[in-house]
């Protein structure tokens, strides 16, 4: 147990990890625009996300309230830019591998619990985990530095006029959404590099 501190750790910050991965996967604000047109864009922003786009209206309630309306990407629809589609994709993708990651890290700190003393069931599986965490962590980092240029940039996008945004703001920041996935990014890598440290202790009752 003694030589697997920082495995455990590994576990820690990889389950932190991966519900940021998921929390940021799930968030709308992935780059917040800001418009000049508040006929229907009540409040001047939007927030895109890689879901879907979502703003405040005053338009069809009552004075004094406001509602949020949101429209959902379809898989369909050929307005979508590429970082768009390429974080649904990768973030899911990282959100499996991250999740296989710490089920072979719980297998290998079971064993090691146990005082099993055979390296084919711990060794192997936090190296396994480290490669899925790190692998998570890079599927993470794509798309949020992708997304972060495009904000950068401030590229547009050519949304349906049924969707009620322009297809270019005045100006747009990155939303919350990018910060979290950044921290994702760093405790997934971390994790991985933790794994991978691991060594299975040579003594004369070893077996191999």
């Amino acid at each position: 147990i003694s030589t697997s501190h920082l495995q455990l750790a590994a576990f820690a910050l990889g389950t932190i990890g991966w519900i940021l991965c998921t929390v940021s996967m799930g968030m709308v604000e992935w780059r917040v625009w800001h418009v000049d047109n508040t006929t229907v864009i009540s409040s001047g922003i939007a927030w895109v996300g890689i879901w879907k786009v979502c703003f405040i209206s005053y338009l069809y309630v009552s004075p004094g309230y406001r509602e949020q309306f949101c429209h959902k990407f379809s898989g369909y629809d050929s307005f979508i830019p590429h970082e768009i589609y390429a974080a649904q994709g990768l973030l899911l993708f990282a959100m499996f591998m991250g999740l296989l990651g710490l089920a072979a890290t719980v297998f290998a700190l079971r064993n090691v619990c146990m005082g099993v003393t055979h390296k084919p069931l711990i060794a192997p599986f936090f190296l396994v985990g480290g490669f899925f965490y790190i692998s998570a962590g890079l599927c993470v980092l794509i798309p949020v530095s992708w997304n972060f240029y495009s904000v950068a940039h401030n590229q547009s996008i050519a949304f349906p006029p049924s969707y009620y945004m322009p297809s270019s703001p005045v100006a747009q920041e990155a939303g919350a959404a990018i910060p979290v996935g950044i921290v994702a990014v760093i405790l997934l890598l971390l994790s991985g590099t933790f794994s991978l440290s691991y060594r299975f202790p040579m003594t004369a009752n070893t077996i191999t």
